[in-house]
């Protein structure tokens, strides 16, 4: 079954609005651990606008499924995810005023960095992940990097589903499937709501991983914590 990873991001962004420590971004992972989500994902930047750094090593001593940190290797990126050793590492070409994820990496192009990359946090036991998007020939360059799986960038899916949801589906299954073909594991995020999860995940079964934050954390404003991620695990049978 394809595992649920809440991307808590955004209950960071609301405490940090008013400061102090409410909503608790630490609770509000154990929660959604203790409610069904399989993982946990935060995406720390430099400015520490939403998950701080030091909510990354409160976080770390306190889930039980799968830790994924993403976000841009930078040199203080890499120091965190050597010292936190999560589950997963999450590499996203962000700029570091990036209002959220907007494009994949070019394998290619930037194929010594990533390749170093992976080498590093697979020495340190670590799986690691690399955003991307439909191109197939990228999908090679990054399968070349050793990299354990990729993720697929999603928003394109998202913004094409209310046209036509075979049509926006069609780059994502050729994409899994040549990944698969290549031995790499597939997870998928940005963007993917209640509105287009199921169709996405009947069509890529395999799927190992969604990663959810935006639309998640909005529908539980609606209908709880507990009966979102529920609501979004349906998705997933």
């Amino acid at each position: 079954m394809t595992k649920l990873s809440v991307n808590i991001n955004k209950v960071a962004s609301i405490r940090n609005a008013r400061g102090g420590n409410v909503p608790d971004v630490l609770k509000i992972a154990q929660d959604c651990e203790a409610y069904g989500a399989e993982g946990i994902t935060v995406h720390p930047r430099p400015d520490e606008r939403h998950i701080r750094y030091s909510d990354v090593y409160g976080l770390k001593l306190l889930i039980r499924t799968e830790f994924n940190i993403e976000g841009y290797p930078s040199d203080s990126f890499t120091k965190l995810v050597l010292e936190v050793k999560p589950t997963q590492v999450t590499l996203v070409p962000d700029a570091p005023d990036a209002i959220t994820s907007n494009a994949g990496w070019d394998a290619k192009a930037n194929f010594d960095l990533l390749k170093d990359l992976v080498d590093i946090y697979n020495n340190a036991g670590i799986r690691t992940s690399i955003f991307v998007g439909t191109d197939l020939q990228n999908m090679e360059w990054a399968a070349k990097t050793g990299t354990d799986r990729v993720e697929l960038y999603t928003e394109p899916y998202a913004t094409f589903y209310p046209a036509g949801k075979e049509q926006a589906a069609a780059p994502f299954i050729e994409a899994a499937r040549h990944a698969k073909a290549l031995g790499l594991g597939v997870n998928a995020g940005h963007d993917l709501s209640l509105e287009n999860l199921a169709y996405l995940h009947q069509q890529i079964p395999w799927l190992a991983e969604v990663s959810i934050g935006h639309a998640l954390i909005c529908d539980a404003l609606y209908y709880g914590l507990e009966k979102t991620i529920a609501l979004y695990k349906d998705c997933l049978r």
